[in-house]
This record gives structure tokens, C-alpha cells and sequence, in this order.
């Protein structure tokens, strides 16, 4: 089989597999072995690489996930551009759950992750500005509004560490800072995938309210039980979601902002 693609998925919380008839197959990368092995099929006339970033048994936490190994797998596999689904919690009273966010900004709240390619000797400051691709964005958009999803056309996902879900001080605090959703994983794969002059847009499925709303009492703190049933009661909502996308995608328009990048000094 064709061992190349053109378009990369990573699965998140709940989203182990994507695609049938697939081709299985192992990369090696400078960073160590991608979360798992990534699946490979065609659909629409297009190649798919779809990776389940904790693994496909969910055994790497987020602060464990090997970012760069699936980032530089994917592009060793000419992959241009990124979907990545995410279950995420909201920070505010009109994102619900089972709303879906497509993130145009990030803060990022971790720490010590491996989150750049340039380590040194050749070291590039790359903007991130802003770090999804306006492109594929504005494609998401269009695809999930087609599927009568309920969709929140930007956000600000503010990426924690993890695996430990927040403080209520700590979500009152997001909140009050004007931050829509958080995540666990967003941050550094976004960010690498700008380094690599992949485009990349994320589509978060609301799965809680995190800690909590302030004057809400009957509104629990997030489980990973709650989120876990949220994400399957939507799986096939984000597949539908993900096919619309791939459908709308033209690989021939090769012109976007995300890859005016100088890859000069990487072992691609």
C-alpha cells in the first residue's frame, strides 16, 4: 500500500479508531516512536493518517504523549494538513456540553513538555500569533454548521497540564479571564505543527463544565467518567464531522500562511 497521506487525524479521549480497511504501519522518528501505530486508508480519493495521541488503550497521559514523534511522523508522511478533535471542558455558561468549539487561540498553563523542534545548534523563533489555520478553520466551520452541529466559530482553549482536572479556584480564575475552553493536549501539538508548516485546526467537543459555574450548584465537578460518556454519545457526531471536513478539503491549494516556514536545519 501507499505509505504517504495527505491529511492527518489525531484521536483524543474516547477516539481510538477513525477509518476502515486500514494499513497498520510503525515509524521511526529522531523523537522516539510516535503514541502508536499510525492507520492509514483513502477516502474521498484522499490518504488519511489517523494517530490516537494517548495511545489506543489511552496509556500515555497528557503530559506523557511523545508530541513531537507524532508531529514529525506525520509530516515524514507528507501530511499538509492536521485535524484534531479534542474533548474539552468549557469555561463559560453559553458553551454547553455537546457543543463543539473550533479554537482559534491558546494559553498555554503547562509545564516541562519537549514543545519546539529546535533545540539547538539551530535554533528559529517561529510566531504564533495566531497558531490554527484561518483555512481550515473557516472549512470546520462550514462543514459542522452543513451537519446542523452546534458550533462556537472561535474560541480560547487554555491548555493545563494535566492528568489532574482543575481547582475550583483555578476554574473561577479561567473564567474570569475571559478563556472559553481547556484542554490537556493542545499545547505543544498545535504549536509544533506551525513549526513544521503543518496547517492545523482543532475542534473541541464539550464534554463538562470543568469545575464547576460559579452560582451553579447543581452543576458537578468534571470525571473522566463524565467525559468519557459525553465523547461517545458524540463519537459518531465527530466522525460525520471530520468526513464533511476531508470532503471540502482541496488538496491543490497549496498557498496558506501556515507554511511559509524554513524547515532548513530539521532531518526531514
Amino acid at each position: 500500500m501507499n505509505s504517504k497521506a495527505d491529511i492527518g487525524v489525531f484521536g483524543g479521549s474516547g477516539f481510538y479508531s477513525f477509518l476502515k480497511d486500514v494499513e497498520e504501519i510503525e515509524i521511526e522518528t529522531p523523537y522516539g516512536k510516535p503514541s502508536d501505530k499510525i492507520a492509514l486508508a483513502t477516502y474521498e480519493g484522499k490518504r488519511i493518517a489517523f494517530l490516537p495521541r494517548h495511545g489506543k488503550n489511552h496509556q500515555l497521559p497528557p503530559h506523557m504523549i511523545p508530541y513531537r514523534a507524532n508531529l514529525f511522523a506525520m509530516k515524514k508522511l507528507g501530511v499538509k494538513k492536521i485535524l484534531a478533535p479534542t474533548a474539552s471542558g468549557s469555561l463559560q455558561a453559553n458553551i454547553k456540553p455537546g457543543d463543539f468549539v473550533v479554537c482559534d487561540q491558546f494559553v498555554d498553563r503547562t509545564t516541562g513538555r519537549k514543545d519546539t523542534f529546535y533545540d539547538g545548534p539551530v535554533t528559529k523563533h517561529i510566531s504564533s500569533a495566531h497558531p490554527y489555520c484561518p483555512k481550515l478553520r473557516k472549512i470546520a466551520i462550514e462543514a459542522g454548521q452543513k451537519l446542523g452541529i452546534t458550533i462556537h466559530e472561535k474560541g480560547t482553549v487554555v491548555v493545563i497540564q494535566g492528568p489532574r482536572f482543575s481547582t475550583v479556584a483555578e476554574s473561577r480564575w479561567f473564567n474570569k479571564m475571559g478563556w472559553d475552553v481547556i484542554n490537556m493536549t493542545q499545547y505543544p501539538e498545535a504549536y509544533l505543527a506551525r513549526e513544521l508548516g503543518i496547517c492545523y485546526a482543532n475542534i473541541s467537543l464539550i464534554t463538562d463544565y470543568d469545575a464547576g459555574l460559579e452560582g451553579r450548584d447543581d452543576i458537578a465537578p468534571v470525571t473522566e467518567e463524565a467525559v468519557l460518556k459525553v465523547f461517545e454519545e458524540n463519537n459518531e457526531k465527530v466522525k460525520k464531522m471530520l468526513f464533511e471536513i476531508i470532503k471540502r478539503i482541496d488538496l491543490s491549494d497549496e498557498h496558506c500562511t501556515c507554511n511559509n516556514v524554513d524547515l532548513n536545519g530539521l532531518d526531514l
